[in-house]
């Protein structure tokens, strides 16, 4: 039997999170004396409600959460929080349409960054700190936030950070998940604070710099300009951005090592030879295409595709530039880097570079096989054997990954846009990026999406957010069997 009170008793410590940051950013909208100060003090209090309600029902709940449990409640989480977190928007009147309100905050909690709003700088103070942090609390995870501090409460927290983990290889710093998530948000909140500052010392404001730094650790993307980015014109900024949307996009493990100076765990890990790679890779060939053929000088080519480069392998979804107006050539490379993700065990989404680095490894092997059939030839990384079955899942979630890829981009197409559109809006939206290409390329937005459209493309955020197999479980009957 599935234990329906403890996921209702979780659930209604999750509101009291989110009542509280909500809370927060009723302070800030009391500090710059905005309208939408009642709208937050409402759904403040709505949440602190609801969630002591459900703790105050399910306090006699058994203190065990499974499997199935676990898998229920990140996917419900999500959800919920984004249900909650719309009310400010359409209380206030900044987002009339509560879809559009949903979709906002959705792309907020998943760190996608796909954002209907056509005038930024019109909000309000109070809704764009809460725009921003919803994406800082969705990058580290509003799940490991919890494990910390549900152990308090006799509530073990493994079950959960698997779920929410769901790579191949979720990595822990400590024995005991409570002292990882501690140190997973310790590194998360000392590198935001970091960035806090030097984006300040670029010329930021407080208010710009605290919310990009929010948006950047997420790898989110939202800004409070229109022109995101683009709107600072800095080269210092653009730096600042580019190597904290790196950092955000490495493993946090590896981060963790740096941090206590053990370079060389970092450099001779893998996946971050290939992340760092693949970078390089595509910035030195768009800077040439961009310096050769578009005629830009070396050093905004070599920035703006720097850049670009990194918040789209790092699903930030940030821009400096319009890349749609560069050449098409440029255009599909960049296209082809929202399928690559950051790392495993970093804010960002996508396929993730552990994925298509065994997937290389093993086509690879493959041909081996072919010539040698008898032979055992394993695939490794980072010296070890990679086991079969974490081969078959990541086969299985690249399939899974470009079915529903197709199948998307056809129930988009059939609202009547053109391929590009569609592909883009897909690509974009599974893979938590935010802007993507046609016409919700970097310089437009999804406001003209139709309703079904937008809860349909919400849905895709959700699924990418928790890498498929959270979600797609649910819809599996024997995951309901007793």
């Amino acid at each position: 039997m599935i234990n329906k009170k403890i996921i209702l008793q979780v659930m209604g410590f999750l509101l009291l999170i989110e009542g509280f940051f909500l809370g927060i950013s009723s302070l800030v909208s009391l500090y710059y004396g905005q309208y939408d100060l009642v709208a937050l003090l409402v759904t403040t209090a709505l949440c602190f409600s609801v969630g002591i309600i459900l703790r105050l029902l399910t306090h006699k709940a058994e203190k065990n959460i499974g499997k199935r449990e676990g898998y229920i409640i990140v996917s419900l989480v999500w959800v919920v929080f984004s249900l909650f977190g719309a009310f400010p928007f359409v209380i206030s009147g900044a987002i009339p349409s509560y879809t559009d309100a949903f979709f906002e905050t959705i792309s907020g909690f998943t760190t996608t960054g796909a954002s209907i709003l056509n005038d930024i700088e019109a909000m309000p103070q109070g809704l764009l700190f809460w725009r921003s942090l919803t994406q800082w609390l969705g990058g580290m995870g509003i799940i490991v936030l919890s494990i910390a501090i549900l152990p308090m409460f006799g509530i073990g927290g493994m079950q959960l950070f698997v779920a929410e983990v769901p790579g191949p290889t979720p990595d822990k710093l400590h024995p005991r998940i409570k002292e990882t998530a501690k140190r997973l948000w310790g590194i998360y909140i000392l590198f935001t604070l970091t960035e806090v500052i030097l984006l300040k010392l670029g010329g930021m404001d407080w208010f710009d710099a605290v919310n990009h730094s929010f948006t950047t650790m997420a790898t989110g993307g939202y800004s409070t300009k229109q022109a995101s980015i683009a709107h600072f014109n800095s080269p210092f900024i653009h730096y600042v951005i580019i190597v904290f949307m790196f950092l955000a996009g490495t493993n946090f493990t590896l981060s963790y090592f740096a941090l206590h100076l053990k370079f060389g765990k970092v450099f001779k890990n893998e996946e971050f030879r290939y992340y760092l790679g693949f970078i390089i890779l595509f910035t030195v060939a768009i800077t040439f295409a961009l310096w050769y053929f578009e005629g830009y000088n070396p050093e905004n080519s070599f920035r703006d595709s720097l850049f670009q480069v990194v918040s789209i392998i790092t699903t930030t979804g940030f821009v400096t530039a319009d890349y749609l107006q560069w050449m098409p050539f440029v255009i599909v490379m960049i296209f082809a880097l929202m399928f690559f993700g950051g790392s495993a065990g970093s804010t960002g989404g996508s396929v993730k570079i552990v994925r298509v680095t065994l997937l290389l490894k093993n086509s690879y092997q493959e041909l081996k096989r072919i010539i040698h059939p008898n032979a055992i030839i394993p695939v490794r990384i980072n010296g070890k054997s990679v086991p079969p079955q974490i081969i078959s899942n990541i086969l299985a979630f690249v399939v899974f990954y470009m079915l529903i890829s197709i199948v998307s981009t056809i129930v988009i197409s059939a609202l009547g846009y053109d391929l590009e559109t569609s592909l883009g809006a897909v690509a974009a939206t599974l893979g938590n990026i935010g802007p993507g290409i046609g016409l919700v390329g970097p310089i437009e937005n999804y406001a003209h999406i139709p309703v079904f459209g937008k809860w349909f493309l919400s849905f895709l955020m959700l699924i990418g957010r928790l890498e498929l197999f959270t979600v797609l479980v649910l819809f599996s009957p024997a995951f309901w069997k007793k």
